[in-house]
């Protein structure tokens, strides 16, 4: 049975114990374990159903603890000084004497660290005293928790309990950059941090590798690579200008598309950081409502791609993709 708690050092012994334990960051809600508990760490893989080739996101409490487990150049420090505490995921070598469980790392030579910048998370961490390696606590492929309540519609039964954190302030996961080659970065995935944040400080980044392309290799080099990702039950529609009383509609903007059997807006001011926080919410609402109402698509308007919209933009197109 799955517990909703509100104390956090309850929640950090639980963690410490072996147990899984969901908690909000400023991103979405994190499906923790301990990172260097081989059977913590597995148990976060069958509890979400999800790929082993998939490596998982390990949380600490600050850059000095994180920057203990991996080999950290110039270019690490001088995101971590701007973007830590934050929405930025940072890939780099394995140090050798490393403790992060190495099914955390899906067996690769490298590790995808962070420091999260909310304020619940930061104390659990610190309560805890364990780096927590912690994916988005929902089913795989399934869409991603903004709420506990999400939490627990998707991993009830499945983990030991969810600590109560409020609503995700950013709404879509973070920002994912590559950088394990000492001759250049690699935005992995697209997030809470732009590229254009990140290329004013350490100069152009490779951009995202073609999902298709990283599911086929089968080695993915950060979370969130699988083609279809963030799936809604219902068949997601790109860049919909027209709508049918048998869809629903993912809105963005003043003038949401008539006709749609459910609408959901995701910023009825055009605002891309309210667009982002109601994302996956939205995403539930609608596949909840069109099942309630018989409706067989969900038809989403396009999204500019610019500054968080190109995160928004590359999970509408994993939620759209086919299944994998």
């Amino acid at each position: 049975m799955t517990r909703l708690i509100t104390d956090v050092a309850e929640a950090a012994g639980l963690l410490r114990d072996g147990a899984l334990v969901a908690f909000a960051t400023e991103t979405v809600y994190g499906l923790g374990a301990d990172a260097r508990n081989a059977r913590a760490v597995a148990a976060i893989f069958e509890a979400k159903g999800r790929p082993h080739f998939n490596p998982l996101i390990s949380h600490f409490d600050s850059a000095e603890a994180a920057f203990a487990e991996v080999v950290a150049d110039p270019r690490a420090a001088l995101l971590a000084r701007h973007f830590w505490p934050g929405p930025l995921t940072l890939v780099l070598p394995r140090r050798p004497e490393s403790r992060i469980d190495l099914l955390a790392g899906a067996g690769l030579d490298t590790l995808a660290i962070r420091v999260p910048s909310h304020p619940q998370a930061r104390d659990l961490l610190r309560r805890a005293g364990i780096p927590i390696a912690a994916p988005s606590a929902n089913r795989s492929g399934e869409v991603s928790p903004t709420t506990a309540a999400h939490v627990l519609a998707g991993l009830s039964g499945r983990i030991a309990a969810v600590l109560e954190g409020g609503a995700c302030d950013v709404g879509v996961e973070s920002t994912v950059l590559d950088l394990s080659s000492p001759t250049g970065a690699v935005l992995l995935r697209p997030g809470g941090v732009t590229a254009a944040a990140i290329e004013t400080l350490i100069g152009p980044i490779g951009r995202p590798i073609p999902a298709s392309a990283a599911a086929a290799t089968r080695t993915l080099r950060s979370p969130g690579l699988m083609l279809s990702h963030y799936a809604p039950r219902l068949p997601v529609r790109l860049d919909a200008t027209t709508v049918g009383g048998e869809e629903a509609l993912l809105a963005f903007g003043p003038a949401p598309l008539p006709g749609a059997g459910a609408v959901w807006n995701l910023s009825p001011s055009g605002d891309m950081a309210e667009a982002a926080a109601r994302l996956f919410a939205g995403l539930r609402w609608l596949d909840a409502e069109g099942a309630r109402l018989g409706l067989t698509a969900i038809a989403a308007m396009p999204i500019p791609a610019t500054g968080l919209g190109e995160a928004i933009g590359d999970r509408l197109a994993r939620a759209a993709a086919p299944r994998e």
